[in-house]
């Protein structure tokens, strides 16, 4: 495809970004802020999964000035997965991406990611951090943890990924649909990573940045998430469940 007929299509595809949002009040509205300046069409969902801060009442006023389409409240905290299940329900774009909500990962970089899918090279595209792209100096054992889990991943999926726990997954909505998707937590990532390959998607892998947050600003997961993620990553690859 010519970068016109590539750029045609920015413009006439519906990208559905899907924002699980648990207490995340300080940064939503910046990440509102950063989407309204991508320049592609966007279907903003978010998912408020049972906050106990003011992320719902955020999200509902960015809704209300019409800066998010859609928002979706969870009574209570069901979980990451959980809640980007509940948005893809919600999505009608032709491609969907996960944006997690605090501000990590760049969504000017969406337009990049979208590239293979518009040229018909690939069903899903995964944004890797550890591809030489500029990223904030952070912690050394989570980088080995989340290779050694990327390496567990490949040997089962036989994919040559670098980064299986990657946020930034965008995948074509016709394929996204029909995965028998079931987690609820932080075994999304190696879950949606199995489905992919069961189905024999296409996937690429692009350079992105990464701006990593400490526990201190509120990042989330931690060691106890990565041993729960082998027992994932074990599971989702040797149980199959039919597809849709």
């Amino acid at each position: 495809m010519s970068a016109r007929q590539r750029w045609k299509g920015y413009h006439e595809v519906v990208l559905s970004v899907l924002i699980p949002a648990y207490n995340e009040g300080p940064t939503v509205d910046a990440l509102a802020e950063r989407l309204a300046e991508v320049p592609l069409k966007l279907e903003i969902i978010a998912v408020n999964d049972g906050s106990t801060d003011d992320t719902g009442a955020r999200l509902d006023a960015l809704q209300k000035c019409g800066k998010i389409h859609n928002v979706i409240h969870h009574v209570r905290n069901r979980g990451k997965g959980a809640a980007i299940r509940t948005a893809i329900s919600a999505a009608t774009g032709d491609i969907m991406v996960v944006q997690d909500a605090d501000l990590e990962y760049d969504p000017t970089e969406l337009p990049d990611l979208m590239a293979p899918i518009l040229d018909g090279r690939a069903d899903a595209v995964f944004g890797s951090r550890f591809l030489g792209g500029p990223h904030r100096v952070l912690f050394f054992w989570h980088m080995v943890g989340n290779r050694l889990l990327t390496l567990l991943s490949n040997m089962l999926t036989d994919l040559n990924l670098t980064d299986m726990e990657t946020c930034y997954k965008m995948v074509r909505s016709d394929v996204m649909k029909r995965l028998p998707l079931r987690s609820d937590r932080f075994g999304f990532e190696p879950e949606l990573t199995a489905r992919l390959a069961q189905a024999k998607a296409r996937i690429y892998e692009m350079q992105i940045s990464y701006s990593g947050r400490t526990y201190a600003e509120g990042k989330k997961i931690d060691w106890k998430d990565g041993v729960a993620a082998l027992w994932h990553i074990l599971r989702f690859n040797l149980i199959r469940p039919p597809f849709g």
